[in-house]
């Protein structure tokens, strides 16, 4: 029997005391002591959440981040979040961002302290997910660098700092979200993969890289529709992160139109197969998600996989997130014991 390990790709829904459920950019209802304390409630509960499941790598939920982009920006100088501007978001939706206005830096570890939390929680290994260099540039309005290539190698400078403190955190995996990395495919060749590599440079730890086809919102499932019988968007990327020294990749498979064959592309990295729904409140069945993981495996080899989410699950009811966290590992103990 092989074991094969269950994760989130990375958001949980918030409790309705911390910030409106199913919404993304939810504001806080609470501040100062009490939303400190509030978010750290939050957390603890995510992880007992995982565990009462069954998953085998805990992530955090993001249960402290109003956002998976702009809660890291928001730890940055340089970057203006009172006078936003209205941007397109990987060609998909409008909304208005903050502006960088001079050079950014990091005045301090971002996520430090949760991710020490975090480890604290549980004995299981620990996954923590960061922003990748390209998705921040698209979630940004640039006044400052005037390049997407050099802004995306000082985010890359930042973001590798910030990991390293991670690490020492107690982090085993550290994964970069790069929803860009579907849509903007001349960038990722000329200096995408680059910028992600300078990230995990020096890292110790394992280093992923999460592309979905984004959440379950209304933009991206319209843009779903408009992209034919077959996505193939991985095989524009695959073949330079197969020769990257990234070791994981976290790819969307349930219920999407991916050639599941295109994993075959990513050679000898360990794949994230997203076998849970984040676009709908159907719950998997655990037959469901073994014919995924089967499909899967015909492709790249059973030990390299890892059973996970297609994307975030914060726009989902908590009961119906937690109902996919369970079927889930589930439908994996299936595939582990076949």
């Amino acid at each position: 029997m092989t074991n094969v390990n269950t994760t989130i790709s990375g958001s949980l829904p918030k409790p309705v005391w911390l910030a409106e459920g199913e919404k993304i950019w939810a504001p806080w209802k609470l501040s100062g002591n009490e939303l400190l304390e509030a978010k750290a409630d939050a957390l603890r509960l995510a992880v007992l959440e995982q565990e009462m499941a069954g998953i085998s790598i805990i992530g955090d939920g993001e249960q402290t981040r109003q956002h998976f982009v702009t809660t890291f920006i928001e730890g940055l100088s340089g970057v203006d979040f009172n006078n936003k501007k209205t941007v397109r978001i990987r060609d998909r939706y409008d909304a208005d961002v903050p502006i960088i206005f001079e050079k950014v830096y990091r005045k301090k570890s971002v996520f430090y302290e949760d991710a020490k939390l975090l480890r604290s929680l549980t004995t299981k290994p620990i996954k923590f997910t960061l922003p990748g260099p390209m998705t921040m540039i698209d979630t940004l309005y640039d006044n400052f660098y005037g390049s997407r290539e050099k802004l995306a190698f000082e985010f890359a400078s930042i973001l590798n700092a910030e990991a390293k403190e991670l690490s020492e955190a107690g982090v085993d995996i550290i994964q970069f979200d790069e929803p860009a990395f579907n849509v903007f495919f001349d960038d990722v060749k000329n200096w995408g993969v680059s910028a992600l590599e300078k990230a995990c440079e020096g890292l110790i730890n394992k280093t992923a890289v999460h592309i979905c086809y984004g959440y379950g919102i209304e933009a991206n499932i319209k843009w779903k529709e408009t992209l034919g019988d077959e996505w193939r968007q991985y095989e524009n990327i695959f073949p330079q992160l197969a020769k990257s020294s990234i070791q994981q990749v976290s790819l969307e498979c349930i219920n999407s139109k991916v050639p599941m064959e295109l994993i075959s592309l990513l050679e000898n990295k360990e794949v994230m197969v997203g076998v849970i729904d984040v676009a709908n409140n159907e719950i998997e069945t655990p037959e469901e998600i073994l014919k995924v993981l089967n499909t899967a495996s015909k492709f790249i080899n059973k030990s390299k996989i890892t059973a996970c989410t297609n994307c975030g699950l914060v726009p989902l009811k908590r009961s119906i997130a937690r109902r996919k966290l369970e079927a889930l590992v589930q439908g994996t103990l299936l595939f582990s014991k076949s």
